[in-house]
């Protein structure tokens, strides 16, 4: 039997209808042009401590607006305004140019003259190409190579490789695990664990060269569940202005 509220002399109780719930308005973010990535990219560099030529700037700047053009239709990156695409994207991968470029000089100074062969840099789960394009764009003479499992992923980059004339950029459209060849350097960006990274990269690590991991904060736990093969050699922290969050390089070989 079913009771119902009273009030009053007996009267049932009036129920209010609720109010509509108010949609909040969407913020519109407008995509920078070309101009707009030039005017902000030499405070950017300079805050790394970069020397990047003004060709290469223009190159960073033709990226970053082919990246927001087609992120648009094709969900290259979760970002979309401009401001945070600077800092959380290509700032951050300005970041680990100098560190990348330090161990390729002592990789040369290593090895006997004439072996330098031209070093190789595999960006595993490139995404929309960061680190990958960035580093192919800032440093001409490495080969890099941007693997993703998702087609428009890589399709994009081999776009960006033919518009911006990048001889040394190449994409390729698979798992990692069924790459051929081998690479100087192996690196990713919040690509997945230290122990999955390594696992499925290490047929392609050329001897005596290392990974390169790009984190956040330093993963304690997924640096103790390394497998004993693979030592970790530096953990590098990093400062990425305009970023307010940790960063670090874990720099780990095969032994």
């Amino acid at each position: 039997m079913a009771f119902h509220q009273k009030s009053g002399a007996g009267r049932p109780a009036q129920v209010r209808p609720s109010a509509p719930a108010r949609k909040v308005p969407v913020r519109r973010v407008e995509p920078w042009a070309r101009a707009q990535w030039l005017a902000a990219l030499p405070a950017a560099v300079a805050s790394v401590g970069l020397s990047v030529s003004a060709d290469q700037q223009g190159l960073l700047a033709d990226y970053m607006v082919l990246l927001a053009h087609w992120n648009s239709t094709y969900n290259l990156t979760a970002l979309r305004d401009p401001q945070d695409m600077l800092s959380h994207h290509l700032v951050d991968c300005l970041t680990v140019l100098q560190p990348l470029a330090r161990h390729l000089a002592q990789r040369d100074a290593a090895l006997a003259v004439g072996d330098h062969a031209v070093p190789s840099v595999l960006d595993v789960g490139s995404g929309g190409g960061l680190p990958g394009v960035v580093l192919a764009i800032c440093m001409p003479g490495v080969k890099v190579t941007c693997v993703d499992t998702v087609g428009k992923k890589a399709a994009f980059i081999r776009q960006v490789a033919a518009e911006l004339k990048l001889p040394n950029l190449k994409a390729e459209h698979a798992r990692v695990e069924q790459l051929s060849g081998r690479y100087d350097v192996i690196t990713s960006r919040a690509f997945a664990s230290l122990v999955d990274f390594v696992t499925l990269t290490q047929n392609l690590l050329a001897e005596g060269v290392v990974w390169m991991a790009m984190k956040g904060r330093q993963p304690d736990d997924e640096l103790a569940a390394l497998p004993e093969n693979v030592a970790v050699f530096h953990v590098e922290q990093l400062q990425v202005p305009g970023l307010g969050a940790q960063r670090c390089l874990i720099w780990m070989r095969s032994v």
